[in-house]
């Protein structure tokens, strides 16, 4: 670990997660001085930010960090939290990246032809900058659950770790993601009674015709598409499908929950008075998630009728319940509901850059993490080049492109450098 700052670096890494880490592996594998800011410590999403049964939602093979792929012995299975953050550590310690722990960056400038970041260790320039803080810097709750009743418990899905730490009663779970749906599931397992507050989240299968449908998708090449394809543009803004890897993994389906004494509402519109009002737009918002699963399921099945596969048949989802009515206002207090959990999501933590790289929305404009100032990139963003950037899967291979181009411009501005090994 780095003791003292340097004056001056050729590169500084905003971020200590999975990107920025990788980054760090590519910066080291060229010779590149370097610095990581981390305002938390490294990894610190997995280690402080998932609930107690966690576990990877594609398979163990998509774990494909730099020289760090997942050599363990259930490529197909799904690595529950514990096992995530061996593979996570040991990818810390062979990294070992010169990183700064505890360490937030207050401001990113450019002065001259170098950048100026002051952090809280102290004030350092730079030839060029990689932020590597994705867009889930800050848990974001709705100012709606300002005018919840006094005495209701309320945490936000980075907070939750099990059902034992809410106390007793029913609990409203506001939001249908990834997240969302999984705690739901999590409390439902635990005997909670669960009300469950729904989006537009799409769905997933977990298998189909015989095979993880994330097996057929990388057959088919979807992890491939990239985020310059026709109509791809607007992928950097969904949302996560919903299913599972626990338990060897399977779909998550709220018809069946709902089968099950789960309830389900439409997307929350506010509270007022007690209690908690929604859209009556339940049956669009699970129609809309099944239509996402069948047209997953669809896809798969051209595949196999294009290449001759022998598979097992498949058919499209026929929903197990309908809701019989909506339901746009919920008595909390006359539900017994004692907790609410937020699934709401995140928003990113751009304050500190003064630099003019975001679009309208605030979302950093970009081609494949190159920025439009020269010498500053973006890593870790979901879709920032392929499905699987903010992931896992194709981290690595955004922040190869990054660093080679990062070191292209190091290149044509100062000394030159050793061409980066292929891979």
């Amino acid at each position: 670990m780095t003791k003292s700052l340097d004056a001056h670096y050729r590169a500084v890494v905003v971020g200590g997660g999975q990107a920025g880490l990788s980054a760090s592996h590519y910066l080291q594998k060229l010779g590149i001085d370097h610095v990581v800011f981390e305002k938390n410590t490294v990894a610190h999403k997995w280690k402080n930010e998932r609930w107690d049964a966690f576990c990877l939602v594609t398979p163990n093979w998509q774990c494909q960090l730099p020289d760090h792929a997942y050599d363990g012995t259930d490529p197909n299975g799904f690595m529950v939290k514990e096992e995530i953050l061996a593979y996570v550590d040991r990818f810390v310690k062979k990294v070992n990246a010169p990183v700064f722990e505890g360490t937030s960056v207050t401001s990113l400038e450019k002065v001259g032809n170098l950048f100026r970041i002051q952090s809280s260790a102290g004030s350092v320039t730079a030839d060029s900058v990689i932020l590597a803080t994705s867009l889930y810097s800050q848990p974001f709750v709705p100012r709606a659950g300002e005018r919840l009743p006094e005495g209701i418990t309320q945490i936000h899905t980075a907070d939750y770790r099990n059902p034992a730490q809410l106390p007793e009663g029913a609990v409203i779970v506001v939001g249908s993601g990834q997240s969302g749906c999984q705690i739901a599931e999590d409390l439902h397992l635990a005997g909670r009674k669960v009300h469950m507050v729904t989006g537009n989240a799409p769905r997933c299968a977990r298998f189909y015709r015989g095979r993880d449908v994330v097996d057929w998708l990388a057959d088919v090449g979807q992890y491939d598409i990239t985020i310059g394809h026709d109509g791809m543009a607007k992928k950097k803004h969904d949302t996560n499908h919903y299913l599972t890897g626990r338990d060897g993994g399977r779909d998550i389906d709220l018809r069946k929950f709902a089968l099950e004494g789960m309830a389900l509402y439409g997307r929350m519109t506010g509270v007022s008075n007690g209690k908690m009002l929604f859209q009556p737009d339940l049956k669009s918002n699970l129609d809309g998630a099944d239509r996402v699963y069948n047209g997953i399921n669809a896809l798969i099945d051209r595949h196999i009728a294009e290449k001759g596969i022998d598979a097992p048949e498949g058919s499209p989802y026929v929903p197990l319940w309908e809701p019989e009515a909506e339901t746009t206002e919920l008595d909390l207090a006359a539900e017994g509901i004692t907790s609410v959990i937020w699934a709401t999501g995140f928003t990113p933590d751009w304050s500190y850059v003064g630099l003019p790289i975001f679009d309208g929305t605030g979302y950093p404009v970009q081609h494949r993490g190159v920025t439009g100032v020269e010498g500053v990139y973006v890593l870790g963003l979901p879709w920032l080049w392929t499905w699987g950037s903010g992931r896992f899967l194709s981290v690595g291979k955004d922040a190869h492109h990054v660093v080679d181009h990062l070191a292209a411009h190091l290149d044509r501005t100062r000394r030159p450098l050793k061409q980066m090994a292929n891979g």
